[in-house]
């Protein structure tokens, strides 16, 4: 159940076009990112990205400026990305110990792209709040930032990050050596 919020009418209202061209212009390539992190088939990613900007644009008539941009940008996009995930059907999310990368061996990490490849089919076997906080930290965002974006608390956003990672890592060097 979604939390309905209505305009405020006491605040100035805000150019919302403006505020997504604003958008689109400094975080489009991120909201591509968050997308294909989402979502790994080609067709569902573009109708993904197609629901996030558009869930972003209709947001933007309630951004009232008490968080950055980037993080209401943000906050938005991954509540669609991890409601997507929610409907689809037959998706089958699985404890981090349980992801197992089994399709490539050790010569073929050498490559850059396949290890990137490997990386976010680890991170697409992740349940959504795990899945969300790894986007938000190969983005760049510091834990406060992750923690407004979440709902988490700071210190709960940097230990989640620290095991999430440390997990990652483990399975990505066992697959390694399978």
């Amino acid at each position: 159940m979604h939390a309905v919020l209505l305009p405020n009418p006491s605040r100035p209202r805000m150019d919302r076009d403006g505020l997504y061209r604003e958008v689109t212009e400094r975080f489009g390539a991120a909201l591509r990112r968050l997308a294909g992190g989402y979502e790994a088939e080609p067709e569902r990613r573009k109708d993904l990205l197609q629901d996030i900007h558009a869930a972003v644009w209709r947001s933007l008539e309630l951004y009232d400026g008490k968080c950055s941009l980037r993080t209401w940008a943000y906050r938005v996009a991954h509540n669609v990305a991890t409601s997507h995930l929610i409907r689809r059907a037959g998706v089958r999310f699985v404890e981090l110990e349980e992801v197992v990368d089994e399709q490539h061996d050790l010569e073929s990490t050498v490559h850059r792209g396949l290890v990137l490849e490997r990386v976010q089919r680890l991170i697409h076997a992740l349940p959504p709040l795990e899945r969300q906080l790894m986007l938000l930290y190969l983005e760049g965002l510091d834990a406060a930032a992750m923690a407004e974006i979440t709902g988490l608390s700071p210190g709960n956003v940097a230990t989640r990050v620290h095991r999430i990672k440390a997990a990652l890592a483990k399975r990505f060097h066992q697959g390694a050596r399978s």
